[in-house]
């Protein structure tokens, strides 16, 4: 049993260390940087994240709802108007619908939510209500998942284009323009993490809190696994229909 804080830099190695279990290694992952992806995969891993997409705003707002340190609500906020946009400028949401499109969703499908897995949903919901109902300090922590961002951005960049040429190319833009903003994001994480993480127990916490986003990440791509890859979605037992709920309920 560790009886001692770990330093700041062993700390980071062991926040950095969790990227043995980012979503880049799951099957489902490894198979679209692999182009062994079938369209349906594709189009469905697009429509379900986007539900990520779109609540990434709320779990940082409600971040900033629980901050009372305003230098850090200053730095925070550029998290939300990255994805929102501001001032006419273009948002992270607004380049995901272009995705959506380039890969042959309408907009309309994306921003229904009508292709939402119940297991994305719970999965992301949690991640949102987790935001809302800690302190501050481990909810913004829980986004160093960013750590690991660059890389699977970066692969899609290099691999998608030759492996799908369906893929109108305008749909790639989230993808580079993410590749600094997670860079951004992960310098002021870090320091945030090594300035509050001073003993054992906020350690070992902040690390179970990582492991939780990134079981978050991974539990997403197992439900896509089972609708698209194995063919049975939910109540594929009873019905051809996709009878899960499809609404926000609380």
């Amino acid at each position: 049993m560790q009886t001692a804080p770990m330093t700041p830099e062993q700390f980071e190695q062991a926040l950095r260390d969790k990227g043995a279990y980012y979503h880049i290694y799951h099957p489902y992952h490894v198979a679209m940087h692999n182009g062994q992806a079938t369209r349906e995969q594709i189009q469905g891993w697009v429509a379900n994240r986007f539900y990520y997409q779109v609540n990434i705003p709320l779990k940082d707002a409600a971040i900033m709802a629980n901050c009372p340190d305003p230098d850090t609500r200053r730095k925070w906020v550029q998290r939300i108007l990255d994805h929102d946009g501001y001032q006419g400028a273009e948002g992270g949401i607004e380049a995901w619908l272009r995705l959506g499109e380039a890969v042959g969703l309408k907009r309309e499908e994306l921003i229904s939510h009508q292709h939402v897995l119940p297991g994305v949903r719970f999965a992301v919901d949690a991640y949102v209500n987790f935001a809302r109902r800690t302190i501050w300090q481990e909810a913004a922590c829980s986004s160093l998942t960013e750590l690991f961002a660059p890389q699977i951005h970066q692969k899609r960049l290099d691999t998608w284009p030759g492996h799908y040429p369906w893929i109108e190319a305008e749909g790639y833009d989230y993808f580079r323009r993410r590749l600094n903003e997670a860079r951004r994001d992960v310098e002021h994480g870090l320091t945030l993490a090594k300035t509050f993480c001073t003993t054992v127990e906020r350690q070992q916490r902040m690390l179970e809190i990582l492991q939780f986003k990134l079981d978050i990440l991974w539990t997403m791509l197992d439900a896509m696994t089972m609708a698209y890859e194995l063919h049975r979605k939910p109540y594929h037992s009873v019905t051809d229909k996709d009878a899960w709920h499809t609404t926000r309920l609380v």
